[in-house]
């Protein structure tokens, strides 16, 4: 599930099918590598806070990305309204500042937090009712009456910009971390992503020479969304980090997803599928995944080569970013990556 959402970054053409779904189904997580038979291997859903634990300087006077000034003048009782977001305060090391959840925010850490939003359906009431002192919303997040009201009512909101790429990850963890007024423990993170995310691009096996073509497929087999991603799904910088190639970019294919055609991925022709763990179990896993019109007809699909990640990270790019390429280099490229 996206975050994003996610991405967070749920298609907008299923956004009312997906955020039910997502609300029905929750998230998990499964990793397959190449062969006739998938077999799994969840990784742990937690996030490592900074230590020691930082102490906001505030008040602070920030840009939000929807053109607004947000004055924050305590950060004591945190709203994320996106599990990437929620993920963020909580590795900055400020996890016992948030009192609140989006239903994507799946790591153990936010396991008891009461949930206020499912997908894009934020309810106002909640959050409010909960008295923060911070909102952190994305652009995407709505509905717009609600975030407004939260404003109204008097509760700064710092809206962020989606992520959509490599190059996000920082300038969202800068502005969560202006926000809160921990702007050290912000570059600080920075530079330890960037660093892990370094170290596991040289696990990426080079003596073949040939990038493994891989199709992203945004799956909800409960509403019947089925859907190609493109180069603005959010997954090509994934991919392309990970030495592979995003067919459904090369294939321009424009938007950020596709309804899902026969001709579309012959034309695509993927060695691997990327897909989401829940939306792999939403179609009946591997069996249910090659029914779908044009799969089983690919390399990938009579290969049963399927790789998937957990809904609440994949497309987050957060300070976790380096654990998902690990996951997919390991499942593209097998033992050769290790």
């Amino acid at each position: 599930m996206p975050t994003p959402a996610a991405s967070h970054r749920i298609p907008r053409l299923a956004l009312a099918v997906a955020a039910l779904a997502l609300a029905l189904t929750g998230c998990g997580g499964t990793a397959t590598t190449p062969g006739p038979s998938a077999h799994t291997a969840a990784a742990p859903d937690r996030v490592e806070p900074l230590a020691p634990v930082p102490q906001p300087a505030l008040p602070v006077t920030v840009p939000s990305a929807d053109g607004a000034s947000v004055t924050v003048a305590s950060a004591d009782r945190v709203i994320p309204l996106t599990g990437s977001l929620n993920e963020i305060v909580h590795t900055l090391g400020l996890g016992e500042k948030v009192v609140a959840k989006d239903i994507t925010a799946t790591f153990e850490q936010a396991a008891a937090l009461p949930v206020v939003t499912r997908g894009h359906d934020v309810s106002a009431e909640s959050v409010l009712s909960l008295r923060p002192t911070l909102v952190l919303a994305e652009t995407t997040t709505g509905p717009a009456e609600a975030v407004q009201q939260i404003r109204d009512a008097g509760v700064p909101v710092l809206v962020v910009a989606p992520a959509k790429s490599l190059e996000d990850v920082p300038k969202r963890i800068d502005a969560v971390a202006a926000a809160l007024g921990v702007t050290d423990a912000g570059a600080r993170l920075n530079q330890r992503t960037a660093d892990r995310i370094a170290a596991v691009r040289k696990e990426i096996p080079t003596a073949s020479g040939k990038k493994p073509r891989v199709a992203f497929l945004y799956l909800r087999g409960t509403a019947s969304v089925y859907l190609l991603g493109g180069s603005d799904s959010g997954a090509a910088s994934l991919l392309e980090a990970a030495g592979a190639v995003d067919t459904g970019k090369e294939s321009g294919l424009g938007k950020d997803f596709t309804p899902i055609t026969s001709e579309a991925l012959a034309a695509a022709a993927p060695d691997a599928i990327l897909v989401m763990s829940k939306g792999l179990e939403s179609v009946g896993g591997v069996d249910g995944l090659t029914k779908i019109p044009g799969v089983a007809q690919t390399p990938a699909g009579m290969d049963r080569r399927v790789v998937t990640v957990d809904d609440g990270v994949l497309l987050g790019y957060g300070p976790r970013t380096d654990q998902v390429l690990s996951s997919l280099i390991t499942q593209l490229y097998g033992k050769a990556a290790s």
